[in-house]
């Protein structure tokens, strides 16, 4: 079973669409599949939609009267597939944006890499379909320096980038060493590094796939804050890594 974790906030104008796109690509990959979208505080139309298409597709809506933030609503969304899943050691866990800057093409080669025996597969920069937002370039720029050469380059693909595959096994054991402690602590596009910082202990082995952005479909402006973006990312220097729970994961 692969779980499509998708967490979401005032995005009826892509939501339904990139809903539609999954189903179809998964529909041709012949994966057994479902979708879990955490509606974080949406004032839009993004619930009523989302309410609509669980009558036509396997899919499991989580929800937030106020918005929790990017890495609270990922971590909420990993402990609900982890929750569902019967097999832990053959199910995948996929964590995707809802505004289609990350194509549902890319599960292809993303669930390829996972099914030849990788427990992470990670995104690493392609090419940007359409030229990305001043504030995500500048981010971006800033972010690699804030992160630092030896955390950017410990683990393989883009650790700003969420567009990923995990085995749920792996998952389960940093929540259970976590235990009462939240599993993420930053926000943003520090969340996706310090998620792969905390899982990688537990995995035999990391890939990384290619991955084009889709900047010409986003339907809104960024919501990438430089600042508050590096703040973010400078604090993950302070946080300590979970103890992993004996050597090798899983």
């Amino acid at each position: 079973m692969v779980y499509i974790c998708i967490p979401t906030r005032d995005e009826d104008r892509t939501i339904g669409v990139l809903l539609w796109k999954i189903r179809e690509v998964m529909t041709d990959l012949g994966r057994d599949f479902e979708v879990v979208v955490l509606d974080d505080g949406s004032r839009d139309g993004t619930r009523a939609l989302l309410d609509r298409y669980k009558r036509v597709l396997p899919l499991s809506v989580l929800s937030e009267q106020t918005p929790i933030g990017y890495g609270p609503a990922v971590e909420k969304l990993l402990r609900a597939a982890c929750g569902y899943t019967r097999y832990p050691k053959r199910d995948a866990i996929v964590v995707m944006q809802g505004d289609f800057t990350e194509h549902p093409e890319h599960l292809a080669p993303l669930l390829k890499s996972f099914e030849g025996g990788a427990d992470i597969v990670v995104g690493e920069p392609g090419s940007d379909v359409a030229r990305p937002p001043r504030p995500v370039r500048l981010a971006r720029w800033l972010g690699r320096i804030a992160l630092g050469r030896r955390h950017a380059e410990s683990q393989p693909g883009d650790p700003f980038q969420g567009f990923r595959a995990y085995r749920a096994v792996v998952v389960r054991k940093a929540l259970r060493a976590a235990g009462n402690r939240p599993l993420v602590t930053t926000d943003g596009w520090a969340a996706n590094a310090e998620l792969l910082r905390i899982l990688a202990p537990y995995a035999r082995r990391i890939a990384s796939v290619p991955m084009d952005r889709r900047y010409d479909i986003r339907q809104r402006s960024t919501r990438v804050r430089v600042l508050a973006t590096i703040r973010q990312i400078l604090r993950l220097r302070k946080v300590v890594p979970l103890e992993p729970e004996g050597h090798g994961a899983v």
